[in-house]
């Protein structure tokens, strides 16, 4: 049984994977594979966690990427709170608001969560950060994510953005 508070963010509950678009001012885009997990183990919160992968041309896998783990806290009006660990020396507290855009039979077919950091903390050996946006939504049954950072001297520019299917 789903948390009440859970309800606005159940859509996200499963495994996703698909393929995406990586790149950044200083370097060339790219091809990358993703894998999704939210996951509740019945208290009011998701447990998250995201990977990553180089894709070759033939969309083999060439190398692992990112990784990143946390979780996902419902707040009240819709509001949700995403704390994150990365391996690479990051901890980030994300706020964002949930909209669900279409229910049918009691499930919902639409939504969307739209994020922004609101503390990144990094590690005397971690490469500069200073935050991004995220945009989550469940379109036509994928789920499509979008994630623009400000790092390394660059303003708040594109860095990757992915159509994941639920496995």
């Amino acid at each position: 049984m789903i948390p009440d508070q859970l309800v606005p963010l159940s859509w996200l509950i499963g495994t996703w994977v698909g393929v995406g678009v990586v790149g950044y001012p200083t370097h060339e885009d790219m091809q990358y594979g993703q894998e999704l997990t939210f996951a509740t183990d019945g208290r009011p919160f998701l447990s998250y966690w995201s990977r990553t992968w180089l894709l070759d041309e033939a969309g083999e896998r060439v190398r692992p990427l990112a990784t990143e783990a946390g979780f996902w806290r419902p707040r009240p009006d819709n509001r949700v709170e995403l704390l994150l660990a990365h391996p690479t020396g990051y901890a980030e507290v994300w706020v964002g608001d949930v909209t669900v855009t279409g229910i049918v039979d009691a499930v919902i077919t639409g939504a969307r969560v739209e994020l922004q950091t609101d503390v990144v903390a990094r590690t005397e050996s971690a490469k500069e950060y200073t935050g991004g946006t995220r945009l989550y939504g469940l379109v036509e049954g994928d789920l499509l994510y979008r994630y623009d950072m400000a790092a390394v001297g660059q303003p708040l520019s594109a860095h990757l953005s992915a159509r994941l299917k639920k496995a």
